[in-house]
């Protein structure tokens, strides 16, 4: 795979891809590339057989009159969410008659990539390989500013990205502080930057971990970083995880309610801080993996 020498950099919990993408007209050449992408080794002059970035292929568009977020998309053949993503004037609906906007080729958003991240770090943190992003961005090999694509919500959502909550209940007993937040992170300056794909809460050793929401519990296991896990599956292609805890009380396969114990926090596995915690993610389904989302967005709005 393309940038495979990549993978011994320091990545965090992002192995582990969750999230729900909206393909659209990208899925067809997705597939294409799956299959015939090539190495840097094979072609040392990749670039000249990469597509246009996608980036370079945005498209103006003069609202008329009348013209909707809604209509647009449809227009287009998008979601909403990925057209009000790169126009933020059209986030509550509409914009002034004569405002340009840009339309990207496919469903997507656009990310700043921090300073010294490689391919591979977008690739861990959004659940897509490092070979299509290469592509799908004209083949850079540093990059800065870049497309991902099908990262955004999908069309059936009844709330938006802004309002959207979809937990029922807050992973703890009480509100408690993120000792590391999601997102790209560095312990130092000058450090080599990593995504960090939940929140890590912090509490006293031993207190109740509670779902989230009601769901199936899939996994309940000791794996690697993430240390003593349990997963519990939402149905609709949604997962929480619950991570570096010092014992479970779940079990595979069991039915839980939210609220429910499902384990206690603790220090487990190989945590980036040195505080107990419970590590909480939220993902979602996509058709080349499983990406996080920023918790945050999802807990219940009264916490």
């Amino acid at each position: 795979m393309i940038l495979s020498l990549l993978a011994n950099l320091r990545m965090t919990k992002s192995s582990f891809g969750v999230g729900k993408y909206i393909l659209g007209q990208f899925s067809l050449w997705l597939y294409f590339c799956i299959g015939t992408t090539l190495t840097l080794a094979q072609s040392p002059n990749l670039s000249q057989n990469c597509p246009t970035p996608a980036l370079s292929r945005l498209q103006r568009h003069r609202l008329g009159a009348g013209e909707t977020l809604a209509s647009l998309a449809q227009k287009y053949h998008l979601v909403p969410e990925t057209l009000s993503s790169l126009n933020p004037q059209l986030k509550k609906g509409k914009a002034p008659v004569g405002t340009v906007i840009l339309i990207p080729p496919f469903n997507g958003i656009r990310i700043e990539v921090p300073q010294g991240a490689t391919w591979q770090d977008v690739a861990k943190a959004y659940g897509i390989r490092a070979d299509i992003l290469f592509e799908v961005n004209g083949c850079t090999q540093k990059p800065k500013v870049v497309f991902i694509p099908g990262v955004v919500w999908t069309a059936s959502a009844k709330r938006s990205v802004d309002t959207y909550t979809g937990l029922t209940h807050y992973p703890l007993p009480h509100p408690a502080k993120i000792g590391l937040d999601y997102g790209w992170q560095s312990h130092s300056p000058g450090q080599q930057t990593f995504f960090h794909s939940g929140i890590d809460l912090l509490a006293p050793e031993g207190t109740p971990v509670l779902a989230a929401a009601s769901g199936t519990v899939l996994l309940v296991s000791k794996e690697g970083p993430y240390g003593f896990l349990v997963v519990i599956d939402h149905g609709n292609g949604r997962q929480t995880r619950y991570a570096q805890l010092s014992r479970f009380q779940a079990e595979a396969g069991q039915i839980v309610q939210s609220g429910q114990v499902i384990g206690y926090v603790g220090i487990s596995g190989r945590p980036d801080i040195p505080e107990t915690h419970v590590h909480f993610e939220v993902r979602f389904q996509s058709p080349v993996g499983w990406v996080a989302q920023d918790p945050k967005l999802h807990l219940p709005a009264n916490h």
